[in-house]
């Protein structure tokens, strides 16, 4: 495994370096294992298959000019600051092993351990200290190679992370919780003493890299940040990317299972579908899109959705999500 190693580490504009984790992706030769550390200035990153403006307080995040950039992987609306430490493990993909978090958390937790700080994973990509979040993992793939990556939050301001998100009230009930602050913490609050982000990552490779005499880099090139400048300009740089425009529907669905929130938009025509948009924070491995082409066309009727169904995995979409429950959800909101 190599670090990537960013010039001077000092980059924290969110476009950049999304397009470091994407380039990598796309790029690098996978006969190892890659690890990619990042901090971002303040910033909203959106799961790629949410609907940016119900995730964000926009009153909020355009007083505070905090960037609301949309990122490769399924999941829920993060909040970036520079009290926040990002990781990206890159490496080859192997479609059985989709969602398998404890591969690339462990490494993590271990890292933690040592420092004093006792997590472990919770639910289906969290790292938790004593029942709070300090962490949230997702992926994403281009079928050759995966990008398994998580935040740290180390010493955020989590004032204005709750400030920022537009936390639905249905999340918050589902956890049993008044609010999102009784959800998350700091891992400083956890130190028995105080410590810099420059050393904890510090910390962080030591322990991961410490069957390595020395620590192995990739120093990107000229033209590695060429390529990702124009990606960093040409996709996470646009409105359309980050927001994107939403066709008008007369169709809603909205549940929260366990495999998370999905938010349905329907548009139908002499019972015809002809546009249908899945939102949500739900972490599927492959495009949504995929599965949103097929279904446009076909009648709004069970039999017939039941059969494109038959046809796919749904579970690469949505996680574990059984297609009877998913087919009832649709015609008669569970």
């Amino acid at each position: 495994m190599k670090i990537v190693l960013i010039n001077n580490n000092n980059i924290t504009d969110p476009r950049i370096n999304l397009s470091i984790e994407e380039y990598c992706l796309n790029n690098l030769d996978m006969q190892q294992r890659y690890l990619l550390f990042y901090v971002n200035e303040p910033s909203i990153i959106i799961g790629k298959n949410q609907n940016t403006l119900e995730e964000i307080n926009t009153d909020f995040v355009k007083k505070n000019n905090i960037h609301v950039i949309r990122r490769m992987s399924g999941g829920g609306a993060v909040y970036h600051d520079f009290g926040n430490l990002n990781f990206s493990f890159i490496s080859t993909y192997i479609k059985d092993k989709q969602f398998d978090f404890n591969e690339f958390t462990e490494p993590v937790i271990d890292a933690l351990s040592k420092i004093g700080v006792h997590a472990e994973q919770s639910g289906r990509n969290d790292i938790v200290v004593n029942g709070k979040k300090i962490s949230g993992n997702a992926q994403y793939s281009n079928g050759k190679s995966m990008v398994s990556h998580g935040t740290l939050l180390f010493e955020s301001d989590i004032e204005k992370l709750v400030n920022a998100l537009n936390v639905k009230d249905d999340k918050i009930q589902s956890k049993g919780l008044k609010s999102i602050k009784s959800r998350v913490a700091n891992i400083s609050d956890y130190l028995s003493k105080p410590m810099t982000m420059d050393l904890f990552k510090k910390k962080l490779i030591e322990s991961i890299f410490e069957q390595y005499k020395q620590i192995p880099m990739y120093p990107l090139s000229t033209r590695d940040w060429k390529a990702i400048n124009e990606l960093s300009e040409k996709k996470y740089g646009t409105w359309e990317w980050n927001y994107g425009k939403s066709p008008e529907f007369n169709v809603r669905k909205i549940n929260r299972f366990e495999i998370g929130l999905i938010d349905t938009l329907i548009y139908i025509v002499n019972c015809r579908i002809t546009n249908i948009k899945f939102y949500g924070d739900f972490l599927g491995a492959d495009n949504i899109s995929d599965l949103e082409n097929l279904l446009i066309g076909v009648r709004y009727k069970i039999e017939d959705v039941k059969n494109v169904l038959s046809e796919i995995k749904l579970n690469y979409y949505f996680g574990k999500l059984e297609p009877d429950r998913f087919v009832k959800y649709l015609f008669s909101q569970e």
